[in-house]
């Protein structure tokens, strides 16, 4: 079974969404408390800080501190995953400090950047990136580990270069590794920077939460959540989706005949 056959359809997200919200509003009209504002109150304020800017620019700022956490911690760990699935002595080397990393509380890791560092950005990032390192080291090593020596022997045979290599050999055995690794990065960055954001930075969705949580604001709270959890969905949806069905597509004949 292939990953797009395991995956919910989009149409239920549109089938679920408007219930959600239906259950949402009868709830908050029935409770009438502050502490649980309405889809359309909570709709308002979104608008309203749309229209001052503010949206756009705390939004911004924290997609600007993922997208260079995620590529480096991308990098990095798919540099240290390859090297340990492929090396007996790079996985033992590796292998402890990726064990006490996993178990070392995000927490932890930005309270010591920004004690070691200061409030600064590359404090927050680096916070980031450390946390993440480990679970893509973690799942590239074991797409590492089964990459098919008959198609190495085959590379060597046709005389492949180091890039042809990576490129016809590698990359398309590890892809799914990678693609694990893409969402499970995403998933944990998005939360992570939203806490160092909370923290210790002046901008940012993680600030705004934490100016509207000062004053009990449940409105801007869910408001600001919203808008950072669409964002996410686009990306997963316009983008990480279509890029894992064009790379599958070499599997179809294989899945149909099977």
């Amino acid at each position: 079974m292939s990953s797009q056959e395991g995956r919910p359809p989009v149409w239920s997200y549109w089938l679920v969404l408007p219930l959600f919200i239906v259950f949402w509003g009868l709830f908050a009209w029935h409770l009438e408390s502050p502490l649980l504002p309405g889809p359309l109150q909570v709709l308002e304020t979104l608008m309203e800080e749309a229209r001052g800017g503010q949206l756009w620019f705390h939004l911004s700022a924290t997609l600007a501190r993922v997208a260079v956490a995620f590529t480096l911690a991308m990098l990095l760990g798919t540099f240290i995953g390859i090297a340990m699935g492929r090396s007996r002595t790079a996985n033992a080397l590796f292998d402890p400090m990726l064990v006490l990393l996993l178990n070392l509380p995000a927490l932890v890791t930005i309270i010591l950047m920004y004690v070691w560092f200061g409030l600064v950005e590359a404090a927050a990032v680096m916070a980031v990136v450390i946390n993440k390192i480990p679970n893509v080291a973690v799942t590239v090593r074991e797409g590492a580990r089964s990459l098919d020596y008959r198609l190495e022997q085959m590379a060597t045979v046709y005389g492949f270069t180091r890039w042809q290599r990576l490129r016809e050999v590698w990359v398309p055995q590890l892809f799914p590794y990678l693609m694990a690794a893409t969402r499970g990065g995403l998933s944990l960055i998005w939360k992570i920077v939203l806490v160092v954001e909370l923290l210790g930075r002046s901008s940012g969705v993680g600030f705004q939460l934490h100016l509207a949580f000062q004053v009990f604001d449940v409105a801007a709270i869910l408001a600001y959540s919203l808008a950072f959890i669409a964002v996410v969905q686009l990306i997963e949806l316009g983008l990480l989706q279509p890029v894992e069905r064009r790379a599958n597509r070499w599997r179809q004949p294989e899945q149909a005949h099977a």
